[in-house]
């Protein structure tokens, strides 16, 4: 039986007990009777264009506490073969509990005939597909599909349609979202925006889409975009995110942070309620007895849940907003981040901690506090346990965390804590880090001669989310699959390096994963003809890459992100014959500070062992352009200093 079938029977029984609502299957008709219906535009030259040419970009938004109303349009052209590839059906997803699909057109223009291809509904294909359940994902959605039956080059495309959403949790906020998100030049582009006049609604829009212009129409306030030939404009590459949202429009009609995080507060407060005898109560109980260390509590009330229970979004009915019952959670032994973040705040509570839920953004989260207030700027929820003032993190998606480094600050930017009386963003701040990620010792034995062949051993140290990612690796994969993966990324066979043996060890105590590698290598020493010596080159390492060039666009003169925290250390060691007499070793000494780095080298010999460490630490987030323009001529230099080992005449 596959995995999938396995996950569906498991799950066959809340599958089930979803209602068949109405919105199981789209509708068919015209467009709402306030739908400004464009007319075709012509098309924009055909020089520079891609394989498919977009007309026109049509979407208008009508705000409303009883559900916000969204028409799309967009008409293609396909002007090369190649575009008929990329267009062989149209899809549209929904969620049935939450939302409503109307088809009001998809139809081929053809030297001015039209096919209908909606004349059949029963030619829509409707399913149920849950395309992430390999991926621990059950979001209950629809999808419909329509095969683009007959299209050929020249033809034009005009597909149409409209969602209604209207989410209970909201209470009746609205939200939207505009971008400029095609290739090549469109025909027209619109965008309206409008809600009740009188309503409050915050909006932005980024730089590169536009200046929308205000107005009054029909008792609604209209917010409107109307362009043409236009060009969607370019993110600046190597840019912190926030300086990336371009050609973006956002509009919410909440008015401040506080008002969210007073929204969520009564779902959490009641999903982290359990029962008088429930067996969380009793895992809370044995941690206590294990400890009166709050900070050892915690983390082992975070280690209780990432082990315990498995990570699984369900996401329907009101599963995408409303977290699971923590006894619920516990008894499953799955969730998703919110089921998760309510059993931890069910055991943090029963076992005397000060925890409250976080919502944040998993990998969007830089800008935030830029951006009108909006639920929909989060798509993950943490744990933070305040102890004698100072903040911990808790993620119970997480796993195979083994020390108590797990809690300190995540890379999430920005945070709003989930309070019953609101809460405004918070800036996450992460702290630099004093192990390194990721520390490689290559160690080579060349004391039985130049010409013999040489036995190596790397080391490998890693910390962190680099250590669980190794450990969870470990734990899926077969052993001799573990061995023969780092065996063919460190042999070289053009080189003569064979690994022979692969081991390793956790150790859980200091937060580390080792993988040592043994086997043996032809070192290459060659003659330097000029001063009639033999000399090996070390692998430089450690240098930062170079910051790239931006062509013009919005927020060219934008800040280049920089990894952070990062610290990485590498170290080559060559055990030399003789003793080391009379070798030699050159290569960089000092510390340098470039592009927002700091690179720590050593070269030396000492004894019969020559030794080349680099050590690479990010000291900042970000630099600006003209710090990167500088840094990119320093790192050209960086990266002419070669490391060698020279060995006497």
């Amino acid at each position: 039986m596959s995995l999938r079938l396995i996950v569906c029977s498991a799950l066959a029984a809340l599958v089930c007990a979803v209602p068949a609502f109405a919105a199981d299957k789209p509708s068919f008709g015209p467009p709402p009777a306030w739908v400004d219906v464009a007319a075709i535009p012509p098309p924009p030259s055909a020089d520079g264009a891609p394989a498919i040419q977009v007309l026109l970009d049509d979407h208008q938004t009508r705000l409303d506490p009883s559900g916000d109303t969204y028409y799309n349009r967009r008409v293609i052209r396909i002007l090369k073969p190649e575009g008929l590839i990329q267009v062989k059906s149209v899809t549209v997803t929904w969620r049935p509990d939450a939302e409503t699909i109307t088809f009001h057109s998809l139809k081929i223009i053809r030297d001015g005939r039209t096919i209908d291809l909606l004349a059949d509904p029963k030619a829509m294909l409707v399913l149920r597909r849950e395309a992430n359940l390999e991926q621990a994902s059950l979001d209950g959605r629809i999808t419909a599909s329509r095969q683009v039956d007959g299209l050929q080059t020249g033809d034009l495309l005009d597909f149409a349609f409209t969602r209604i959403h209207a989410d209970p949790v909201l209470q009746g906020h609205s939200f939207d979202s505009e971008r400029l998100a095609f290739a090549g030049v469109v025909g027209r582009y619109r965008a309206l925006v409008s809600w009740p006049k009188g309503e409050a609604v915050q909006w932005k829009a980024t730089p590169g889409f536009g200046d929308p212009s205000l107005s009054d129409k029909d008792g609604r306030t209209l917010l409107a975009l109307d362009k043409t030939d236009v060009l969607a404009p370019k993110a600046p590459v190597g840019a912190p995110l926030r300086f990336r949202r371009v050609g973006q429009l956002e509009a919410s009609s909440f008015q401040s942070w506080n008002e969210i995080s007073k929204l969520m507060a009564p779902l959490y407060e009641k999903a982290s309620q359990i029962s008088p005898t429930s067996p969380i109560k009793a895992e809370a109980d044995a941690i206590a007895a294990r400890t009166k260390d709050p900070r050892e509590r915690a983390f082992a009330a975070l280690q209780l849940v990432e082990d315990k229970t498995r990570y699984f979004f369900l996401g329907m009915g009101d599963g995408g907003y409303v977290p699971a019952n923590a006894d619920d959670t516990w008894a499953r032994r799955f969730g998703d981040c919110k089921a998760k973040t309510a059993l931890l705040l069910a055991l943090l509570k029963n076992l005397g901690l000060d925890a409250e839920p976080v919502l944040v953004n998993l990998g969007a989260g830089d800008g935030l506090d830029e951006l009108p207030p909006a639920l929909a700027a989060f798509n993950h929820v943490i744990v933070r346990v305040k102890i004698n003032g100072q903040s911990y993190w808790l993620d119970g998606t997480r796993t195979d965390d083994r020390n108590p480094d797990a809690m300190l600050p995540p890379p999430h930017h920005w945070g709003l804590p989930v309070r019953a009386q609101g809460a405004p963003l918070e800036a996450i701040v992460q702290r630099q880090i004093n192990v390194p990620t990721l520390e490689t010792v290559t160690r080579f034995d060349a004391s039985k001669g130049l010409d013999e062949s040489a036995s190596v051993q790397i080391t490998l140290t890693t910390s962190g989310i680099l250590a669980n990612s190794m450990r969870a690796n470990l734990a899926r994969s077969p052993r001799a699959d573990f061995e023969r993966a780092f065996r063919q990324q460190f042999a070289n066979v053009g080189g003569g390096t064979d690994i022979d043996q692969v081991t390793w060890r956790d150790d859980p105590a200091r937060g580390l994963f080792i993988v040592e590698l043994t086997g043996s290598t032809d070192m290459d020493w060659r003659t330097n003809q000029d001063l009639h010596q033999r000399e090996y080159r070390v692998a430089s390492g450690g240098v930062p890459r170079l910051f790239p060039k931006r062509e013009a666009g919005p927020n060219r003169d934008a800040p280049f992100a920089v990894p952070y925290p990062a610290f990485t250390r590498s170290r080559t060691e060559i055990v030399l014959p003789a003793g080391g007499k009379g070798f030699t070793v050159r290569g960089p000494s000092g510390t340098v500070q470039v592009g927002g780095y700091q690179i720590v080298s050593t070269s030396t010999v000492e004894g019969d062992v020559a030794s080349f460490t680099v050590d690479q630490r990010s000291l900042t987030p970000e630099i600006s352009a003209a710090e990167a323009q500088a840094a990119n001529a320093a790192i050209r230099k960086l990266r002419d200093v070669d490391s060698l080992v020279r060995a006497p005449a």
